[in-house]
Parts: structure tokens; C-alpha cells; sequence
């Protein structure tokens, strides 16, 4: 593993673990020539491909860069890291891997990031759902905005976005 500080290709394992149900193994490392430490996060490629199933039923193969990317529109000039993008990721496909095994409805995949961004920065998560939910006019919007606002507030109640 090539140490992404100095570029050397000479560490060691410094801590290993599981996560997402057993489906992705965590390593910190430590690179013996600069001393610093960094995590790597193995997947074992699927053998079972999962298909989505789009709104006019239509099936594509599931595309995690696809969720990536419009988590990056979406947190456009907003303060969200690479990494808090991943961790929303990573959790949407917790979501989708604890619920379904060969095809999930788009709806899933866009309700799991809809409930996990919304936590991370309430902005990029109306500027999703505005692409997500298809909002047909600015009152549309202004809702929802209003919904995300009201839910900050003690004592007010929301809709929920999300139910297994």
C-alpha cells in the first residue's frame, strides 16, 4: 500500500476490523518511513451484480459512483468532506444490502440518501431533494426548506422520509 503522505510503498498494519455487517474490511496503517498514519478500506467485488429498478421500470446495474456524484452536486461549495460523502455511501448501501439481495427500487436508494445526508448537512440535502423528488414549481421547494427548518426546531414534527 503506497503511503499517500510521502508515496512509499512500506507500512504496516496497525488495526483491523470489520464493518458494514462484515462486507468491508477497515485497516489503519502506519507507513515506516514517515510515521503517519492512514486508513484503507477493502470491498470484495461483487459477484452478484444488484440491478436497480428505475421509475419506469427499467433495470440498470447498481453504480455506487453514480450516488457519489450526486452527492457532490449536491454539496456544491457546501462544507462536506470526501469523506462525510463516503460515510453517506457506505451507509446507503448498509441500507440497501440489509433490505434487498438482487434488485432495489431507485426509490430506496434515493429515500436512504435523502434520510443520511439530511443528517450531515441540511443544504446539500434540499438541493438533493430538489433533483430527487422533482420538485414541479418554487413552492415545492419552499416546503420542503420549510420542513427541514421546522424539524430543527424543538417540539415540531416532520413527516418521516424513511421506513425500512
Amino acid at each position: 500500500m503506497q503511503c499517500p503522505f510521502c508515496g512509499q510503498d512500506n507500512d504496516k498494519v496497525v488495526d483491523s476490523r470489520s464493518s458494514e455487517g462484515g462486507r468491508v474490511v477497515r485497516r489503519r496503517r502506519e507507513c515506516l518511513h514517515c510515521s503517519r498514519r492512514f486508513t484503507t478500506y477493502e470491498r470484495p467485488e461483487e459477484t452478484i451484480r444488484l440491478s436497480v429498478i428505475k421509475k419506469d421500470s427499467s433495470r440498470e446495474p447498481y453504480d455506487r459512483q453514480k450516488i457519489i456524484r450526486g452527492l457532490q452536486h449536491a454539496s456544491y461549495k457546501r462544507p462536506v468532506t470526501d469523506e462525510q460523502i463516503l460515510r453517506v455511501v457506505d451507509s446507503v448501501e448498509e441500507d440497501i444490502f440489509a433490505h434487498y439481495d438482487r434488485e432495489v427500487p431507485s426509490t430506496f436508494i434515493g429515500d436512504s440518501v435523502s434520510v443520511h445526508l439530511r443528517n450531515v448537512d441540511k443544504i446539500a440535502y434540499v438541493r438533493f431533494a430538489s433533483v430527487y423528488r422533482e420538485f414541479r414549481d418554487v413552492g415545492d421547494l419552499i416546503q420542503e426548506a420549510q420542513e427541514v427548518k421546522d424539524a430543527a426546531t424543538p417540539g415540531t414534527t416532520q413527516r418521516p422520509l424513511f421506513d425500512p
